[in-house]
């Protein structure tokens, strides 16, 4: 397989922007990548917008981006007010929030849900992320919950041991208000995480994996 090389770009720094319909949602979906890239791009920046909080949620979110993201790293953290589970009901708001970061924020690479996630939070998230950086590289995360929507990815991020274990104890450090959820185990995590692993054979048995859906290559730089 040939590797995908984010350096190689003509851009001067690499600009993540990190999309999530709830506080938790970065964290699990693509945290250790996040931490990936910190590491083989040090003067990356990574932006932060969650559509849904309250109070207590808002103070978890905000800890968990700062604990995932170095200082220098640390790009712009948005937090919305909009209800849980009820996001198509607010339609307008959202969009009007994506383009207020829109506004603030050029990435070059767009962690989101993936579309085809059978929670109404996330499916309309991703749509409204297409819908707005309709020329932005896009990679779509997974989330492992009841509904049992995951499906074969086609990008894949191995990853060292040390930091899916680092992912691992963040959300559950940062999240304890979802720590009374059946799904909220360190255990799913780790086991979503070696089957990655297990089908891009990363050297450490672990990975997380995403759905690209669109990529283009241009070999003459036109």
């Amino acid at each position: 397989m040939l590797p995908l090389n984010l350096g190689a770009a003509s851009w001067h720094r690499l600009e993540v922007l990190c999309i999530g319909a709830h506080c938790d949602d970065i964290e699990i979906g693509c945290g250790a990548s996040i931490l990936a890239l910190q590491e083989h791009y040090p003067e990356c920046r990574i932006h932060w917008l969650v559509l849904t909080s309250n109070s207590e949620r808002r103070e978890e979110a905000i800890a968990a981006a700062r604990t995932l993201v170095k200082g220098p790293s640390r790009g712009e953290v948005f937090i919305g007010e909009l209800p849980d589970g009820l996001l198509p009901a607010h339609f307008t708001e959202v969009k009007q929030l994506f383009e207020k970061v829109k506004r603030s924020v050029d990435p070059n690479l767009v962690f989101t849900h993936r579309e085809a996630d059978r929670h109404q939070d996330h499916s309309l998230v991703s749509q409204v992320t297409w819908q707005t950086f309709r020329d932005h590289m896009i990679w779509e995360y997974e989330i492992p919950k009841y509904e049992g929507d995951l499906v074969t990815p086609n990008m894949y991020v191995p990853l060292p041991v040390s930091l899916a274990k680092r992912k691992i104890d963040i959300v559950m450090r940062s999240f304890p208000s979802q720590a009374s959820k059946s799904w909220f185990t360190a255990e799913n995590l780790s086991g979503l995480m070696r089957l990655r692993g297990l089908e891009c054979r990363s050297a450490s048995g672990f990975a997380e994996a995403f759905h690209c859906r669109k990529l283009v290559f241009s070999g003459s730089g036109a």
